[in-house]
């Protein structure tokens, strides 16, 4: 292994490191849990693991042939693999927000049940039951699974979003286990609910509303990152010098692997900052 692989590879590792500062104070890993399952279970994922790593193994056998190929350093190709775990994510997060409206629906139903004299937990019962969303319905799944094994109303509405990472979604359920622990009479348990109900779609609307206005600043990020590659392409077709600096060592092992990583950073940040806004 020559000095200049050696130098090659740190900075590759390095370039990767700073790639995942933007997903270092989201990401914890949980100790016995593959670090996809949860995503993979929010995106539809039915083939289990084995199959997923399958596919994330090939996925880098063919990235590290195609660097082999191009001269570029095999940590770039093996790189790869990271991007269906990056794909799950997104598609997982994207069906995360559109659960957000179906539990304010849940909400609302409940609410409405509640009015007409059904008790609490057979009115979130029913109107988890009624909701199509999976992923809305899991946590009043498990906090009515866990009310009929013989926990307190209270107790299981809070274990139910006890892993959850959306903060509102672990506001509401501690909301209305707060309700249930202070033995509200069912007129203001029921205008507890609506509050909530109403809470939960002024915060999808808002979030519509945010994702609309910020939809033109995206499409700018997303033009930006294709126009660096292209005027990369075009002054290496029109300065000769250029060229040949990026097929050297230097340029296929560090140089090139840099810039799409910072490519890759900048699209990242910029969807943090719309997300972090709109929660």
């Amino acid at each position: 292994m020559t000095a200049s692989l050696v130098g090659a590879l740190a900075a590759a590792a390095a370039a990767l490191a700073l790639g995942m500062l933007p997903l270092g104070g989201s990401w914890v890993p949980k100790p016995g849990r593959h670090p996809d399952a949860e995503a993979l279970l929010d995106a539809g994922w039915r083939l289990g693991l084995t199959r997923w790593e399958g596919l994330r193994a090939t996925i880098a056998a063919i990235g590290i042939g195609v660097a082999h190929a191009a001269g570029i350093a095999p940590l770039a190709g093996a790189a790869l693999a990271l991007a269906p775990s990056i794909a799950v994510r997104l598609r997982a997060r994207t069906a995360r927000d559109r659960a957000r409206a179906s539990v304010a629906q849940v909400l609302v139903t409940a609410h409405a049940m509640l009015r007409s004299g059904v008790a609490l937990p057979e009115a979130l019962r029913r109107a988890s039951a009624a909701c199509e969303d999976r992923i809305a319905r899991h946590p009043f799944e498990i906090a009515m699974g866990r009310f009929d094994l013989g926990a307190a109303l209270d107790d299981a509405i809070r274990s139910a979003v006890a892993s959850s990472t959306d903060r509102r979604l672990v506001e509401t359920f501690h909301t209305l286990a707060l309700g249930v622990t202070e033995r509200l009479p069912i007129e203001r348990a029921a205008s507890l609910l609506e509050a909530m109900a109403e809470r939960a779609v002024h915060d999808e609307r808002m979030d519509a509303e945010i994702r609309a206005r910020t939809a033109g600043l995206r499409l700018q990020s997303y033009l930006l990152a294709g126009i660096v590659p292209a005027i990369a392409l075009y002054l290496v077709a029109t300065m000769p010098g250029l060229g040949a600096t990026l097929a050297t060592p230097l340029g296929r092992t560090v140089l090139i692997p840099v810039a799409i990583l910072l490519e890759i950073v900048g699209v990242v940040v910029s969807r943090r900052v719309v997300r972090g806004v709109a929660r």
